[in-house]
């Protein structure tokens, strides 16, 4: 089936529906079709001798997000696939040329058929729970039908009739009839739950007349899914291996275990192989960290990495259109996510009010630097963010600091103003900014007399690098005898941390230590000993990697795959392959990597777990290997220096009763006040939040609260900070909208964003009688 929407407007037009959908013209463009493709809605075009079955998967609340060009002609067609939602898209279009601009009435497309089924389910739920799935079918036909409604059999799920429900009935004009089961999960994981309602031939006197059996859309079929959870809390592990064997054989040792208290079935266990050391992270570009990002600075940790593997891509010959317009896409989106955050003076903060953050501003501006390679970025804006920062300069040459550094523990005796004139010289000389620019000379000119006086390794770390880039080796030398002294080295491994006390694989030791290598990388030649020492860092930041290529936090992974794909490309070979053996006393596993495989991620389940591994690699090209471990655990209840409390208030007579959710988060920590702490709220199975209320329990408002994002089954609250020792009240408002049986407790979790080190989970539940 296909249905012509036709919008017509002067200019070169943009087409927005509840998506986004712009061309470019130079002239004038008069018409534009979009040419809606059916093969499941709608009543035509089916076999009028047999039963037509309409399958619907599809359920976005947007759609139609892509570029295309209108040409001389003035129109252009582009056939889309309309989702599965019976709806109503509303388009606003409007045309931007160097002509003018031009704007067209509203315009709608109506997705719709006579006779069709909608299942009523929750997100998800925790298994030992059950629910009252609900199929309500709808008739918009003339005349009344015998309605059959089928539940599609499934090894993952039992379905219990409901009362004395019947599954066949009368449905006459306008007319809509539920039908209900009672469904318990058998397996965890994402269920596929299907129901057919068919229209079928009765002798059946409804409202006073035959049945009748409509010659079209017969069948209708919704498939939706659910996600059955473990109990308690998820932990992850991993373990990882950046193994070059050149033309030997190299071999590693992992012992996998289990903890005592694991939640019976939870536990998976996984090894992934691939031929790049940036190929983990490719894959996963859309989410290096399975954290949030709804603020400035988290968005921009999300574009950057994208820029590096681009660069790294092109450098080595390996960069496919298929890569690149992926790549290039998520660019894109995150440049216009990122005006957001942007001020009228060319500044940027990190919620997008208050004043600038010069650490910030700095970020996107050697970010949008780069990535104009690959994407349209309006030249102003560049310009606007480097005429900001230099507004903040000192007379002494040193840039300002305005606006919190990002994780508190970069500082440490050390004048924020020193570190902020590092990070905005490194990236004006990452743009390739002559030294003898005014703006770096005075800035190296301000660095280079405290160096003496730098204590901070943090600090020491990106003075290197800046001065690595300036290519200023007496300096360089210098700062780099100050980190040999205070290096960490294990065998083959070498790192740094910010102190003693601090976890080696925290976020700023990575991030200290990928600063270390950037500097080591950007010497004028490179010879053997510097690429094994840039060697021995580079095996240390392989094993902090997550299990989506990323790290801990944000900082950390920008510039950690900065450095990596730095280092990528000095080392990279075309030539080579080799073999990887994964194996244990009752399971083995065999992996082929090749120049024609590289980049892609082979993957394989563990089987026999606790056990012993050994992973042997054979031949001439470095392989990036990681055992990943997956499982639950009761919700850890030990107090510690930032923790949160949670409770549920009200009661349930009827479907649909407010509740109040209330938390307290506190930090006892040594420091005067976090960085920016995230509370992630699992919300009860079958309920849903209001977080307009969101503030203390005493309802005044909380200006620590800096936004509020709701996704799937969690509320998601950024909060500024948690000052020492005084505790932080907060309320959000939920609301049951499916009753669900059984009811588990639900998890509530906070963690500092920048050291997830410290974080704690508490659990809530509710009882209805």
């Amino acid at each position: 089936m296909a249905t012509n929407l036709v919008v017509r407007v002067p200019q070169c037009l943009s087409y927005r529906g509840l998506m986004y959908h712009r061309y470019h013209h130079i002239g004038t463009c008069t018409v534009i079709t979009i040419q809606a493709m059916s093969s499941s809605l709608g009543d035509g075009g089916f076999d009028r001798n047999s039963p037509a079955v309409t399958i619907r998967t599809v359920f976005p609340e947007t759609w139609i997000w892509e570029l295309a060009e209108v040409g001389d002609s003035g129109s252009a067609q582009v056939p889309v696939t309309v989702p599965d939602t019976i709806t109503s898209w509303e388009t606003e279009v409007f045309c931007l040329s160097s002509e003018g601009l031009g704007l067209a009435p509203l315009a709608q497309l109506t997705v719709f058929q006579p006779f069709f089924l909608e299942l009523s389910l929750p997100y998800s739920i925790i298994r030992g729970e059950i629910f009252e799935l609900k199929a309500t079918v709808f008739s918009y036909l003339s005349k009344c039908i015998m309605v059959k409604v089928t539940p599609a059999p499934s090894s993952d799920y039992t379905l219990k009739a409901s009362s004395d429900d019947q599954y066949s009935s009368c449905l006459c004009a306008d007319g809509r009839k539920t039908f209900k089961w009672i469904l318990t999960p058998s397996v965890l994981g994402v269920l596929n739950i299907t129901v057919s309602a068919e229209a079928e031939a009765s002798q059946t006197v409804c409202d006073n007349e035959i049945v009748s059996v409509p010659e079209r859309g017969r069948i209708d079929t919704v498939t939706r899914t659910l996600l059955v959870q473990a109990e308690g809390t998820e932990k992850t592990e991993t373990q990882s291996w950046l193994l070059c064997p050149k033309g030997d054989s190299l071999s590693e040792e992992a012992a996998l275990s289990l903890p005592k208290d694991v939640i019976e079935g939870s536990a998976r266990s996984s090894v992934s192989v691939i031929g790049d050391i940036l190929g983990r992270a490719l894959r996963n570009l859309h989410g290096l960290l399975r954290m949030p990002y709804g603020c400035g600075e988290q968005n921009m940790a999300v574009l950057s990495p994208n820029i590096y593997i681009l660069e790294y891509l092109e450098n080595t010959e390996q960069l496919t259109s298929a890569i690149r317009e992926r790549a290039t896409g998520f660019l894109k989106s995150g440049y216009q996510r990122q005006m957001n955050y942007k001020h009228f003076d060319g500044s940027y903060s990190t919620f997008g009010y208050g004043d600038g953050n010069t650490w910030l501003t700095a970020f996107v501006l050697r970010s949008f630097g780069r990535a104009q390679k690959y994407i349209f970025i309006d030249p102003e804006i560049i310009q606007d963010a480097k005429n900001w920062l230099i507004s903040r300069r000192d007379s002494d040459g040193c840039f300002i600091q305005q606006g919190s550094l990002f994780n508190n523990r970069m500082k440490g005796g050390v004048n924020d103003n020193v570190t902020m004139t590092a990070y905005i010289t490194a990236s004006l000389l990452e743009l390739e900014t002559p030294v003898t620019d005014p703006v770096v000379s005075k800035g190296l000119s301000c660095l280079r007399s405290v160096i003496e006086d730098v204590k901070n390794i943090y600090t020491t770390a990106l003075l290197t690098y800046t001065f690595s880039l300036a290519n200023d080796t007496d300096t360089r030398q210098q700062l780099f005898k100050k980190l040999e002294d205070v290096a960490i080295s294990d065998g083959s491994h070498l790192h740094w941390s910010q102190s003693a006390s601090a976890d080696d694989s925290d976020s700023l030791a990575v991030e200290i230590s990928s600063y270390v290598l950037l500097a080591v990388l950007s010497a004028d030649s490179l010879t053997t000993a510097d690429l094994g020492y840039a060697n021995r860092i580079v095996s240390w930041l392989v094993k902090q990697q997550n299990a989506y290529g990323g790290f801990s936090s944000t900082q950390d992974t920008v510039v950690a795959l900065q450095a990596l794909s730095l280092y990528a490309t000095k080392v990279f070979s075309s030539d080579g392959s080799s073999t990887v053996t994964v194996q244990s006393a009752g399971d083995t596993h065999h992996f082929d990597v090749n120049q024609d495989n590289k980049l892609l991620y082979q993957e394989k389940q563990l089987q026999t777990v606790p056990a012993k591994y050994s992973i042997e690699v054979k031949g001439s090209t470095c392989v990036s290997v990681q055992i990943a471990q997956f499982y639950n655990i009761p919700t850890p209840t030990e107090v510690k220096t930032l923790s949160i409390d949670a409770k549920i208030e009200g009661d349930c007579k009827t479907l649909g009763q407010n509740f109040i959710l209330k938390f307290t988060v506190k930090y006892d920590g040594l420091q005067e006040r976090t960085n920016m702490v995230i509370v992630d709220i699992k919300l009860l199975s079958g309920f849903t939040a209001d977080t307009s209320m969101l503030g203390s329990s005493s309802g005044s408002y909380v200006p620590l609260v800096e936004r509020v994002d709701s996704k799937d089954d969690h509320v998601i609250v950024y909060l500024k900070e948690i000052p020492q020792k005084i505790p932080m009240n907060y309320q959000i408002q939920m609301k049951q909208i499916l009753p669900v049986k059984n009811l588990k407790p639900a998890v509530v979790k906070v963690y500092d964003y920048y050291q997830k080190s410290d974080q704690s989970e508490a659990e809530y539940s509710f009882h209805c009688e």
